[in-house]
């Protein structure tokens, strides 16, 4: 157990908040370590239908703990011990691009390096009018981890990508939004309940087809048009057979809201 990372439910909706806000919620190893063990349960537990990840305090998060760096910790460790440790580490983002259920960054304030990475690894981002971003990366020496190369190229372009990387500049709400880093802006005070609101409708739509929509437009990222052709046919004849796509069409014929089940 750590206190580091706060973990709460609001229905059908799990909500993971990252709590070192005296450091702007700087990644510690408890905290990714509880974070990579929360994901793993939450994306098999069918009590959940949606996953919201943010921060504690007036940030989200400002990546690595930098004190941390300067002071050293753990320079007596091989690079290969490193590597293996991180990777395993960096496993919170592919959990949060690929569980099967989706996943919104509830950003305010600093987002930065890999916790820029991990607000671009999930499906939604909404954001305070506080919002300021960064890849923030070259500014201490570092490649870049957490996936953030991956998902900031797919959503902005290779060319950006490469700006926002080798620049490393802070950039607030509205830039982000007109990038398309975010899928809206809100005023900080209203943060919370547009998330919720956006969440709960996610949490209690299709589950099926939500898992296999997800699983169509990650295809998209990668695969060619024959293969997700044939994605998504496949996807498309599975949710043809669920209890909720014979609910919709029933409450459709009835003028009725659906009520699904997940089945």
């Amino acid at each position: 157990m750590t206190e580091d990372l706060l973990e709460r439910t609001e229905g059908r909706v799990a909500i993971l908040t990252m709590n070192r806000p005296d450091r702007l919620n700087a990644m510690s190893g408890p905290m990714l370590d509880a974070m990579l063990d929360a994901l793993k349960r939450l994306a098999l537990d069918d009590e959940i239908g949606c996953v919201v990840l943010t921060g504690a305090g007036r940030g989200f998060c400002a990546g690595g703990d930098v004190k941390g760096m300067a002071s050293g910790e753990k320079t007596n460790i091989t690079i290969e011990s490193r590597y293996h440790q991180l990777r395993e580490k960096m496993e919170i983002s592919r959990l949060l691009h690929d569980m099967p259920k989706p996943t919104i960054a509830m950003v305010r304030g600093p987002a930065a390096g890999a916790g820029l990475s991990l607000a671009l690894a999930c499906d939604i981002r909404i954001a305070s009018d506080t919002l300021k971003m960064t890849t923030a990366f070259v500014n201490v020496g570092h490649a870049g981890d957490f996936g953030g190369t991956y998902f900031l190229t797919r959503l902005v372009g290779a060319a950006k990508a490469r700006e926002l990387y080798f620049l490393g500049d802070k950039f607030e709400a509205a830039e982000a939004l007109a990038l398309g880093l975010v899928t809206k802006v809100v005023n900080n005070d209203e943060l919370e309940a547009e998330t919720m609101a956006m969440a709960e409708k996610f949490a209690n739509g299709p589950r099926i087809a939500l898992d296999l929509m997800k699983r169509s437009l990650n295809a998209a990222e990668t695969g060619d048009l024959n293969y997700c052709l044939d994605t998504e046919a496949m996807h498309q004849s599975r949710t043809g057979q669920t209890e909720d796509n014979r609910e919709a069409a029933q409450a459709f014929v009835e003028k009725r809201a659906p009520v699904f089940k997940g089945r």
